[in-house]
């Protein structure tokens, strides 16, 4: 709900404040006095053109302010919050500002936005049907939804079912497509892996076997020479030839101490370490002895072992830096061409249920446009029964449901992976969307006999307002809207359809707020508050200001607004006599 409109340097209005609260809000005052600036106003602060020419003379700039409860409006909390505003105690600050030069700024919650931004923000928030500005209920959109939603629940199901089944359709064609796009692609990458797994399973090597074989390459080479190092050591241990060998040298070394051993414990400690020492000689030389006898100085196993390298090194050129890389790198391609193998099964599987999904949709979309058809005929007749009241008895109103048909597919859908394709339903193709198969469109007929054309062709432009008054009445319930505005939407009409007019604005104005334009007493009679736009002049500027109405104020303005003599005792009798009417009918309703 708009709380407040504050107006500055906009036409002739100087600058005013405009208080609203829930209920029907009427504006009125002499023709000219600029209440159509306060539509004006309201539609710079939900992000409408701006027009330099209504920066008042003399003013630099021009600027609307707005406050909004956002108290239940979650929706539009998230939009404020999403464009770096936010709401302070579930109050939203909204402002314009239009430069006589044509800048124009736009700030929501106090933050500086787009124009653009503003109205995305704001739309939703507020409805305004004027006399050339009737917007929501003419846009395709606005219409299919505002007879989904006087559906109800026989018309939600089907198309919560229906919007469930085409979200999971466009999921399940969109990865088809993606599959069968890129089969090729992965058949040849399966067939690189393939030969790399083959290429590594003929070899079959072993984890650490390439440094286990650069080892053995490396000792095999250099054999020789580890044999007579080998040799030469154990003759220096101990000589077969009776050269001077260290177990010679010790034996002796060990004798002389033996022979002095019963003079001193020390030397007796050393020759039984000395006989130590011979026994490990014996030992090394033993083992040096051993080690030389088995070096295999065979020259085929080193062909072998040299030969077996060069095959592990052609597989690390490719697969990784050693033997245990290369057999990590088998594992994961071998993880991988389970995958790749599967696109087949995958690519059957989605087809096998993009089939199931469109029976399905097929079922879904058959029951959301019959349940449409049957809204459609209820709404068609809830509007021209209010229009009847309005003073159009012969218009009528249809609302026509159709079916999206288009010419049967040259390739089988089913066997098409392409997205998006129709669907078959009672025997003929039909266009798809996320809302359903059908286009929906509220016609009028304003006379008998005349043909039912779009509401934007069939009516003129009093006709079209009160036609928007009686839908937005049917489906007050079902539809809400925060707030109406209503820019004279009682032209052409009066007497007892312009009391009409009041009681049907009255009655949507028990669930949303309404502000009404108005010349006629008999509307403005229903207000729950009465502004009244006044203009004064000194003579060089114009001037307009907004004043709220007190009961006996209402009675003159309507007195004023009956017989044009404000103070006529029979035009007083016959204003009260219409705010008793009104008093009694609200209440009676």
């Amino acid at each position: 709900m708009i709380e407040e409109i504050r107006i500055s340097s906009l036409g002739v209005i100087d600058s005013s404040t405009l208080e609203l609260g829930p209920g029907l809000t009427v504006i009125t005052g002499e023709t000219g006095a600029g209440k159509t600036m306060v539509v004006t106003a309201l539609g710079l602060l939900l992000g409408g053109r701006a027009d330099t020419g209504a920066v008042r003379k003399g003013a630099r700039a021009a600027r609307v302010e707005g406050v909004v409860d956002s108290s239940g409006l979650s929706a539009f909390v998230r939009s404020v919050e999403e464009c770096g505003g936010e709401a302070e105690d579930d109050r939203v600050l909204l402002a314009r500002n239009i430069s006589a030069e044509g800048r124009s700024r736009a700030f929501v919650g106090g933050a500086s936005v787009p124009v653009a931004q503003l109205s995305d923000v704001t739309d939703g928030l507020v409805a305004v049907h004027g006399q050339s500005d009737q917007h929501r209920l003419l846009r395709p959109s606005a219409q299919r939804n505002a007879l989904d939603l006087f559906g109800g629940k026989k018309v939600a199901q089907p198309a919560q079912a229906w919007t469930r089944l085409h979200r999971e359709l466009g999921e399940v064609e969109t990865e088809l497509a993606d599959v069968v796009a890129s089969a090729r692609e992965r058949a040849r990458e399966a067939d690189l892996l393939r030969f790399g797994l083959e290429e590594i399973a003929a070899v079959d090597p072993a984890s650490g076997e390439d440094v286990e074989l650069a080892a053995e390459e490396s000792r095999l080479g250099f054999a020789d020479t580890l044999r007579t190092a080998a040799e030469q050591a154990r003759e220096a241990l101990s000589s077969d030839t009776g050269s001077p060998d260290a177990l010679a040298t010790t034996g002796a070394a060990k004798r002389l101490l033996e022979s002095v051993r019963e003079h001193d414990p020390a030397a007796a400690e050393l020759a039984d370490r000395l006989t130590e020492v011979t026994h490990l000689l014996n030992d090394v030389a033993a083992d040096v002895a051993s080690y030389a006898a088995g070096l295999d100085i065979d020259p085929n196993r080193l062909a072998a072992v040299s030969e077996r390298r060069a095959t592990l090194t052609a597989l690390t050129r490719k697969y990784g830096e050693s033997i245990d890389e290369v057999l990590a790198w088998a594992g994961e391609a071998s993880r991988k061409l389970v995958g790749l193998d599967g696109t087949d099964d995958r690519i059957a599987e989605l087809r096998s249920r993009r089939g199931e999904l469109r029976a399905e949709l097929a079922k879904a979309g058959r029951a959301l446009s019959v349940a449409r058809a049957a809204a459609a005929m209820r709404l068609g007749k809830v509007v021209s029964d209010e229009l009847t009241l309005l003073a159009m008895p012969h218009a009528v109103v249809t609302v026509d449901v159709r079916r999206q048909v288009v010419e049967a597919p040259a390739d089988n859908p089913e066997q098409s992976d392409q997205p998006g394709a129709p669907v078959l339903i009672d025997e003929q193709w039909v266009r798809c969307s996320p809302h359903g198969i059908d286009d929906v469109e509220i016609l009028l007929a304003a006379n008998t006999g005349a043909d039912p054309r779009p509401l934007h062709k069939g009516a003129s432009g009093g006709e079209l307002s009160r036609v928007m008054l009686a839908i937005e009445v049917a489906l007050a319930e079902t539809s809400p809207v925060p707030t109406f505005v209503f820019d004279e939407v009682d032209a052409g009409v009066g007497g007892k359809a312009a009391v009409e007019v009041g009681r049907r604005l009255a009655q949507l104005a028990r669930n949303s707020q309404v502000l009404v334009v108005t010349h006629l007493p008999q509307v403005a009679a229903y207000a729950d508050h009465h502004v009244v736009v006044a203009k004064s002049s000194d003579g060089t500027v114009t001037t307009s200001g907004l004043t709220r109405l007190g009961e006996d104020d209402r009675v003159r303005e309507l007195s004023r607004m009956l017989a044009g003599m404000e103070e006529s005792e029979s035009a007083l009798a016959h204003a009260e006599e219409l705010l008793a009417t009104a008093r009694a009918a609200r209440v009676a309703t």
